[in-house]
């Protein structure tokens, strides 16, 4: 079985404004407001229009092998909220 990989809208699908330590993310194709913190706007932009594996994305992050699960979870919460595509 193929490994899961992840993909976020491209830059321009999503409006993004800082509120102090919360980051505003309108989704424009659901027309959404999402509230998060980070690492949500940081994850976003690694997977901006381009399909990523886990082991892409926690090398760009820096991540050791046990925090994958953590990272697996909230790329999973990005999924369900509609952000994040999975295939």
């Amino acid at each position: 079985m193929a490994a899961t990989r992840y993909r976020a809208p491209v830059a321009e699908g999503l409006c993004v404004a800082p509120l102090d330590d919360l980051v505003a993310i309108y989704h424009r194709a659901s027309g959404l407001t999402h509230i998060v913190v980070a690492p949500v706007p940081e994850l976003l932009a690694a997977m901006a229009g381009e399909w990523r594996s886990i082991e892409a994305l926690a090398a760009a992050f820096g991540l050791a092998d046990d925090e994958h699960a953590a990272l697996i979870e909230r790329l999973d919460e990005l999924v369900a909220a509609g952000l994040v595509e999975a295939a």
